[in-house]
């Protein structure tokens, strides 16, 4: 495992494809990570996990009829970190699993060795974009102008980004819409991956240069 990252995690595995989530436990177990459970469907996963003592959920979006983006808010409710598994490659799908709270997307052509070092890099607290799901996602934002992009924020994440430039702390930020810190954070994430820009640093210049 990276540096970065040197503990294993408990990883749940939601995948549709028995033979997949097999072969994913297997994967994982080279860098001593534990499966600590999987599922089928949303149901299934939405049953099972609560009691799993999970870290992470690695979470395949085509689950029959039902889109695994439904589990990515709940999952984070619980305080369970998201990293997308899917053969979705398109920048619609890649944007949405971000805005709903993802820590990472990795598509399913990518090798195995993009697969741990996303699940390393978000143990160590960052998101991780694969090659593959970048590029999807570049193609789309370049071919779109600054204001644009900044249409794509929701008006809370709107009043985020003002409040941020206005140089007001997280805290403050969190107090003033009565939620945590940690989704503030989490709005923080949403944001960058909206606005194409590669950190917290940038986001914090682009706030205070797009001051309102």
């Amino acid at each position: 495992m990276n540096d970065s990252a040197e503990r294993a995690a408990r990883i749940f595995l939601i995948d549709d494809h028995p033979a997949v989530r097999q072969g994913l436990e297997l994967l994982l177990a080279q860098e001593s990570h534990i499966a600590c459970g999987e599922a089928g469907s949303c149901d299934e996963a939405r049953e099972r996990i609560g009691s799993s003592g999970a870290d992470m959920a690695l979470l395949d979006l085509s689950l029959g009829e039902v889109s695994g983006l439904e589990l990515i808010a709940g999952l984070r409710e619980r305080g369970i970190a998201v990293l997308v598994y899917s053969m979705h490659e398109d920048a619609d799908t890649i944007e949405k699993a971000f805005a709903n709270g993802a820590n990472g997307y990795v598509t399913k052509r990518e090798n195995a060795d993009v697969l741990l070092t996303a699940v390393s890099d978000i143990l160590a607290g960052r998101r991780h974009v694969s090659p593959r799901a970048a590029q999807s996602l570049a193609n789309r934002l370049l071919s779109q102008p600054e204001a644009t992009r900044e249409a794509l924020l929701s008006e809370r994440e709107k009043q985020i980004l003002s409040m941020l430039g206005q140089g007001e702390s997280n805290a403050e930020i969190a107090a003033a819409f009565a939620i945590s810190v940690r989704t503030v954070e989490t709005y923080f994430s949403r944001i960058i991956v909206k606005l194409d820009l590669d950190s917290m640093r940038e986001l914090r210049r682009y706030a205070i240069r797009h001051k309102k």
